[in-house]
């Protein structure tokens, strides 16, 4: 059987749907809090709350929706069914999520709580098969990689435009920066954004499909969860996962305290601490893309994946332990160094998100040889389950870790802020430093034990695949 390769329009595609669909996840991560709270004035403790435990209820959510997903029959296949039905809605629920209407106190709490939740729910009937479907799309292992560097440096993307552009769009089209006219503006971006998502993934619900003949037993839940426990590849992937996004989650929550209340004491009245945050995270996000974009396909030539992933953990590594050293010699202030420590952890990220959807990739093959099912739904859902588990982590071990050291205080975003004792600026530099290496740590030490699948090893599995499928077909 003649293995079919994609076309570069189709893997375009996928790409701009990863564009589409990170812009949604960027606009509604780093912009609802200060929404409902900033804006519409909602209390703080309400909004957190509400955040968390949609967050838990989402992540419990996921393997039941990768399930339902791979139950699916229909004459469209089994993936872009539910890409279609859950964009359409989710981006609905979008628009609604941030044109509120004009009610306060308990009205506004409830109609908040349903609509984030629905947000979620939404989302996650589209996320989850738009990555279950790389495994169904290409037996080609190499086009396999493909997408996954494409869809990974596309979300990437997606959410770099958010980052970087969402504010001046709002205070642009809402006419001033006021919170009346922050709100009207809010409006517009998400219906710009929520048009913007369909769009994306109808091109790529009508370009990427599903491999002819391919087909999944049907199982019963129970022997669908057998079936992902079993697969022992794809539960050291997982895993890693839960450990080097909790890492990064965890530097991403406490670095604004970081440029607040060390760098920022630090430069005092001589720039902004919001303008040095700005700048790192930049230069990060940036990092990030190309360590998916240019810096993993260039590695990749003289590296295997696993290989690669080892030499991507260490430099996160020692990206992390060159931030601490920076700090503790005296030098928190100087971006310079900041930013290239940074660009070390944010490159080699890049480079882990990638390599984490090709395992997972190559797991779903590996369980298909051993236990006869395709599970790639089920697997996929676990990859959405545990990256909000370890952002819920995070969350809850960094407000843990600040309040044990002692860190409080507020002031306006220019100027100088409350100075913190030398105990809680050295606590705070090793919460953010040192508990993301032990992290990666212990993902390099499962990996290195744990993991079969090199590249040698997923050629076999690919070929052993093709032969019972050719077998079958006689």
């Amino acid at each position: 059987m003649e293995k079919k390769k994609l076309t570069p329009f189709q893997t375009a595609a996928f790409g701009i749907g990863a564009v589409g669909k990170d812009m949604v996840y960027a606009l509604s991560a780093t912009y609802v809090m200060a929404y409902y709270q900033d804006i519409l004035g909602l209390p703080a403790m309400f909004v957190g709350t509400i955040l968390m435990i949609a967050r838990i209820f989402d992540a419990l959510n996921d393997p039941f929706m990768g399930i339902l997903v791979a139950k699916t029959r229909t004459r469209w296949g089994r993936f872009r069914p539910w890409l279609f039905s859950g964009t359409v809605l989710n981006a609905v629920v979008l628009y609604a999520l941030f044109a509120a209407p004009h009610v306060e106190g308990v009205p506004l709490m409830v109609y908040f709580t349903v609509i984030y939740i629905l947000w979620g729910v939404t989302y996650t009937m589209m996320d989850i098969p738009y990555w279950s479907m790389i495994p169904a799309i290409t037996s080609t292992p190499q086009d396999r990689e493909s997408l996954s560097v494409v869809g990974r440096t596309c979300a990437g993307v997606g959410s770099a435009l958010i980052q970087v552009g969402a504010l001046l769009l709002v205070t642009t089209l809402g006419g001033g920066d006021d919170p009346a006219h922050q709100r009207e503006g809010f409006k517009w971006v998400g219906l710009i954004v929520a048009v913007l998502f369909v769009a994306a993934e109808i091109l790529c619900c009508l370009k990427v499909k599903e491999r002819d003949g391919e087909q999944m037993q049907t199982s019963t839940i129970p022997e669908m969860f057998k079936a992902l426990f079993s697969n022992d590849q794809a539960m050291i992937t997982v895993l890693a996962i839960l450990l080097i996004n909790g890492s990064l989650y965890l530097t991403s929550t406490l670095v604004i305290y970081f440029f607040k209340y060390d760098v920022g004491v630090t430069l005092a009245a001589e720039a902004s601490w919001v303008d040095n945050y700005t700048l790192f995270v930049t230069v990060g996000g940036g990092c990030q893309i190309l360590g998916m974009m240019v810096v993993y396909p260039l590695l990749r030539k003289f590296l295997g994946n696993t290989d690669l992933f080892k030499v991507a953990l260490g430099l996160a590594m020692a990206g992390y332990a060159l931030i601490l050293v920076t700090c503790l010699v005296g030098q928190a202030s100087n971006m310079i160094l900041l930013c290239v420590c940074g660009a070390l952890v944010f490159a080699a990220n890049g480079i882990l998100s990638v390599l984490t959807t090709v395992f997972l990739s190559s797991s779903v093959d590996y369980g298909e040889l051993k236990t006869g099912r395709r599970e790639e739904a089920v697997i996929f859902s676990m990859q959405t389950f545990v990256v909000k588990a370890a952002s819920g982590v995070a969350v809850f071990i960094s407000g843990i870790g600040l309040s044990l050291i002692g860190l409080e205080g507020n002031s306006d975003q220019t100027g100088p802020v409350v100075a913190q004792s030398a105990q809680t600026i050295l606590g705070l530099r090793l919460l953010m430093t040192i508990l993301p290496i032990l992290g990666l740590v212990t993902a390099f030490l499962f990996f290195v034990k744990k993991f079969t699948l090199t590249d040698g090893k997923v050629q076999e599995i690919a070929d052993a695949l093709r032969l019972k499928k050719e077998k079958r077909n006689v």
